[in-house]
């Protein structure tokens, strides 16, 4: 195993305790001190930013941003840390999501078992998991 499948396979598996605390025990002291610490999240952007940054504006060369085939080409190169980048980009803001869906839905004395799905489909498919959680919120806050 060469060291950024190790990385990946790392903060691929750090993710999964915070994400089961919040489906199974989203009143726990240790869960809502993980929620609300951002410690995860960090951890991973930490591992972002020294992953994707130098890999990406080390060249001297601006990364084209602005369209589809300027960030096609960033992932065609093949360089395993800017996926593994991308792809904590996803763990970290998809964990952050997950966090607000909780603490919002705690505020708001939303009943956890509407919760819990929308945290599920945040982990797999994190806009479908937010979206859903919109309507649940709309359907349950009616004013």
């Amino acid at each position: 195993m060469n060291n950024i499948t190790l990385i990946f396979t790392i903060f691929n598996t750090l993710i999964l305790p915070q994400w089961l605390l919040m489906i199974f025990a989203p009143k726990w002291k240790w869960t809502l001190w993980l929620v609300n610490s951002y410690l995860i999240p960090l951890a991973i952007a930490v591992a972002y930013a020294f992953l994707v940054l130098p890999t990406l504006f080390g060249g001297g060369e601006m990364p084209d941003f602005s369209t589809f085939e300027g960030v096609k080409n960033l992932f065609k190169a093949g360089n395993d840390q800017v996926i593994v980048g991308g792809w904590f980009h996803y763990l970290a803001f998809d964990l952050l999501v997950g966090s607000w869906i909780l603490n919002d839905s705690q505020k708001n004395s939303i009943k956890h078992w509407f919760v819990a799905p929308c945290l599920f489909f945040t982990l797999m498919a994190g806009p479908v998991g937010f979206l859903m959680y919109q309507g649940i919120k709309k359907a349950v806050l009616k004013p």
